[in-house]
């Protein structure tokens, strides 16, 4: 099995989940498009691994994709209107983002010889490349395309991110990242989307609220 990894709290908790259920080995994928959040998942993923100690998660492979021609001077290869604490959901869309990472980390699991592929989506998710159909119907035109049958699977597409964190209360998800606009590479701003999501789902959660990301 291999799981789409960030270093966040949806992707770590999906890597628990797939340790714990896998037969086999269970191969963390990280898709970097050059954004600029980036170096900081990195490292949080790889500290996650090791955090973990499950012996059938292998270590972190990186794949690039890089999304400047695509992006251009979107917020999030600039850093420049990056949204802030109130926006919406939404506005964190990155456009395809979803496609593109399936596409990539799918040619690798045909080539590696991994039947099924694992993301963290969420309930709350808005996005159309984050559906139950959008999945399936990936699923079949992947295994065509290349020949082998490919599986994408989202066990937590039911779930609300205070539900996620209650079930994987016991992991120590203060290692977590998860910032639109860090400083030093992996310093939490504490002011985005991102950060005040965590913090509120946290306190709804009944966690307290101070227990935030820590740097990598």
């Amino acid at each position: 099995m291999a799981v789409l990894a960030s270093g966040g709290m949806d992707s770590a908790c999906l890597l628990e989940w797939a340790a714990r259920r896998a037969r086999g080995a269970v191969r963390p994928l990280y898709v970097s498009f050059g954004l600029r959040w980036e170096p900081g998942e990195w490292k949080a993923l790889r500290r996650w691994v090791r955090t973990l100690k499950r012996p059938n998660l292998l270590p972190p492979v990186m794949l690039r994709a890089p999304a400047g021609d695509l992006y251009g001077d979107h917020w999030s290869l600039s850093g420049r209107g990056v949204p802030g604490s109130r926006s919406r959901d939404s506005a964190v869309y990155l456009p395809g983002r979803n496609l593109l990472m399936l596409s990539k980390t799918a040619v690798y699991c045909a080539q590696a010889g991994i039947r099924t592929l694992a993301i963290g989506t969420l309930s709350a998710n808005p996005f159309a490349d984050a559906t139950p159909k959008f999945f399936s119907d990936f699923s079949r035109i992947a295994s065509r395309a290349l020949g082998r049958r490919i599986r994408i699977v989202a066990p937590f597409r039911r779930l609300t991110k205070r539900r996620l964190i209650r079930r994987f209360a016991h992991l120590p998800l203060s290692l977590c990242f998860s910032c639109l606009r860090p400083s030093a590479g992996c310093r939490p701003c504490g002011r985005c989307n991102k950060c005040v999501e965590w913090r509120r789902a946290l306190s709804a959660a009944g966690w307290r609220v101070r227990k935030t990301f820590r740097p990598c």
